[in-house]
């Protein structure tokens, strides 16, 4: 009974929120929220070679301004203003080249003053495990998993790296998104690249864990491995029915009709409209798939997608068809390298694992230099406008944090470019607003290019927005641009559990925003409407100035629907398709720094290793207690104004994944959903 009095929480709940319709819903919004958003007067238009030429004053919100708007965008188009192609850019794949004589002595030098944990056994083959969630952001010596900014340079060092012989990779069933999932596989493309062998092993065969292990010279697995090649799926929960029975009444405004974030509180099954998405969605990442393992394997796409379809569960099969190398344990894998790399039977394989090799510093092997300064700056997480009590280093965006750093490369006049990277939903609006404002400003004197990993949507694609140019993955989750306010009357509920509310105030709306004890008045239902769809408009109109296109062409595309970035960049939503290093290529060529030359790019989003952000980590995982469950109380209770956030589309194989609970699936996603 105490947790369904969680939920009150006595305001509106507006958001400009990506589409929800997941695996595993989360069904209570995290934070109440504010009707009738207020955008902040942003002042006069500043004009640069980096900008697209469109005016933040014209979203001050007084009547005069969509008028305003208006005027300025028929300006663009009278002027022809035109985005470039994807293939007016540099692709920036990796074109390995062998150094020459001097390179390789200045290498050898530098190795042998190298400090002994940065030193690495010559003929060493490089082991590292892919498993679990990988972070987007860079990890400090005391943190534990994966870091997508350090396995991507791991595989670039050892393609280079003299003592490096090949890379030994283990692949671990994967909880992170697909567009990591790409930029992990594009590596290990690169890297075979180098001349190098990398070999694969793995022990539960499903789609992800395949689509990097193809992409490997050689994959195994051992006889009693698991294969869930069946397929994907995509779940969407509701909860109108629970509601009903425990006498919750939610009242949701919904704008656009792809945005399906209220439907999982009032609805009891999906609609056409979620259906069609959540379809398109699927089909593109289905068929991706498909089309990697095709390339990689030689096999004909209908081949494969055959093979799938029989429902094959016997990892012999998967040798049978060509979808692995051969069956074999771990030891005797080692051992088949162990005689590749002519090392004696009785003797260890020399090998470096992923930590140690994190170590060894990109100038000792010659991959450092050049004068001219990109700065990276990683957004990933919840967007919050300031730190809260259970806010860990790294596991969230905090607008004020973020904005000094963007403040700081704007100052700077040694930063030729910025790359703003970011894995996010989206989350607190006016933090997204305000971060959208200091990128633009940054972008008006000198390139900056968003890179969006595996989901940029709602309020991370408001950031994007202010960027020069936008690069992302064929399989990033962005767009969501749309708005569902919802707030629950509680009357019933409080019938039956004897609880009663009485509210005096003063002021014909004063309780909209309270009074949950009552279903909304006439008057304040219509109010409700309406402010819902200001907030709309103002993110879609915002949204087609950045863009440079027509208000009704933005509408098309908005109607709070998620894209994948291969949709999304046909629709005129991103600009490029491709990961990190297509995105630091056109910084370069933004730049006008030639391409073939190096640049020093400067990471600011450094983990903390001072004391006290380790002591910090530890005490919010590990003690605390009552402080932990008091902040989660906060969380529901104190209201941080609009929400720009996608709470979460996730896909999954036909197998493990669909063994687990949904109870238990639906805490954890409620759970995460309080970051």
């Amino acid at each position: 009974m105490a947790k369904l009095l969680l939920i009150h929480a006595p305001h509106v709940v507006p958001r400009f929120s990506c589409t929800r319709s997941l695996v595993s819903a989360s069904a209570l919004y995290r934070r109440p929220l504010l009707v009738n958003p207020q955008f902040s007067h942003i002042g006069p238009r500043l004009r640069s070679p980096y900008s697209r030429g469109f005016s933040a004053r014209a979203f001050d919100d007084s009547p005069a301004s969509s008028v305003e708007m208006e005027k300025e965008k028929q300006e663009q188009l009278r002027d022809g203003v035109s985005r470039e192609r994807d293939e007016d850019y540099p692709t920036g794949e990796m074109d390995y080249e062998d150094r020459n004589a001097w390179e390789s002595f200045v290498v050898k030098l530098r190795m042998l003053f190298a400090y002994p944990w940065q030193r690495v056994r010559k003929g060493s083959v490089l082991t590292m495990t892919l498993r679990g969630q990988i972070s987007d952001q860079l990890k400090s010596r005391f943190s534990s998993g994966l870091s997508l900014p350090q396995l991507s340079e791991n595989f670039v060092k050892a393609a280079y790296d003299p003592r490096i012989a090949g890379v030994y990779l283990h692949i671990e069933p994967l909880s992170c998104g697909w567009g990591k999932v790409e930029e992990i596989r594009r590596h290990i493309l690169d890297f075979k690249k180098s001349g190098k062998f990398i070999v694969g092993y793995i022990n539960i065969c499903g789609l992800k864990e395949h689509y990097l292990g193809c992409a490997c010279n050689e994959l195994y697995a051992p006889p009693s491995a698991y294969s869930f090649l069946y397929g994907l799926t995509v779940q969407a929960s509701f909860l109108g029915g629970v509601f009903e029975k425990v006498g919750i009444e939610p009242q949701v405004q919904r704008i656009g009709k792809y945005k399906s974030a209220g439907d999982q509180l009032s609805r009891k099954s999906i609609s056409e409209e979620n259906y069609e998405m959540l379809s398109v969605l699927l089909d593109n990442i289905y068929a991706n798939w498909l089309d990697g393992v095709s390339d990689s394997t030689g096999k004909k796409r209908e081949d494969v997608e055959s093979f799938i379809n029989q429902g094959v569960y016997e990892i012999e099969k998967l040798k049978e068809e060509g979808l692995i190398k051969d069956i074999r344990y771990d030891d005797e894998v080692i051992s088949m390298l162990k005689e590749r790399l002519g090392v004696e039977k009785d003797k260890k394989l020399p090998t470096v694992n992923y930590k140690k090799y994190s170590g060894v510093k990109k100038w000792t092997l010659g991959l450092t230099g050049g004068r001219d300064q990109i700065a990276i700056i990683r957004a990933g997480g919840s967007i919050s406008r300031v730190k809260g009590p259970l806010s860990t280093p790294g596991s969230s965006i905090i607008a004020e944090q973020l904005i000094e750093k963007i403040r700081s490369v704007r100052e700077s006049k040694k930063y030729k470019a910025a790359i703003i990277r970011i894995d996010s939903p989206g989350g607190d609006a006016l933090a997204s607003d305000l971060m959208w404002r200091e990128i633009k400003l940054l972008a008006e004197t000198k390139p900056v290019i968003a890179s969006m990993s595996d989901v940029a949507a709602s309020g991370g694609y408001y950031m994007a927005m202010a960027a020069n140019t936008i690069v992302a993955e064929n399989l990033t989750l962005t767009g969501s641009i749309g708005v569902v306010t919802a707030r629950f009357t509680l009357a019933k509920l409080y019938e039956k559990i004897g609880f009663n509310k009485e509210t005096i105030s003063r002021g014909k709306y004063a309780e909209l925003l309270g009074a949950e004890e009552r279903p909304f008045k006439p008057e304040e239902a219509e109010l409700f409407g309406k402010s819902a769809q200001h907030a709309y408009q103002l993110f879609r109109d915002k949204a087609a100035l950045s863009r440079s296109m027509p208000v009704d062409k933005m509408e098309e595309v908005a109607q709070g629907r998620v894209w994948t970035g291969k949709d999304a960049y046909s629709r005129g939503l991103v600009d490029a398709l491709g990961g990190m290093s297509r995105a630091i290529a056109i910084a370069k060529q933004k730049a006008n720094i030639p391409l073939n030359n190096k640049v020093n790019l400067v990471e600011l989003s450094r983990p903390s290793t001072s004391l006290p952000d380790v002591l910090s980590g530890i005490g919010s995982s590990v003690i605390g207690v009552e402080r932990t469950l008091k902040g989660l109380l906060d969380e529901l209770t104190i209201t941080e104004g609009v929400q720009a956030r996608m709470d979460g589309i996730m896909f999954q194989q036909l197998g493990r994944d669909s063994l687990a609970n949904p109870i238990i699936d639906l805490l954890k996603d409620y759970l995460s959903s309080l970051r």
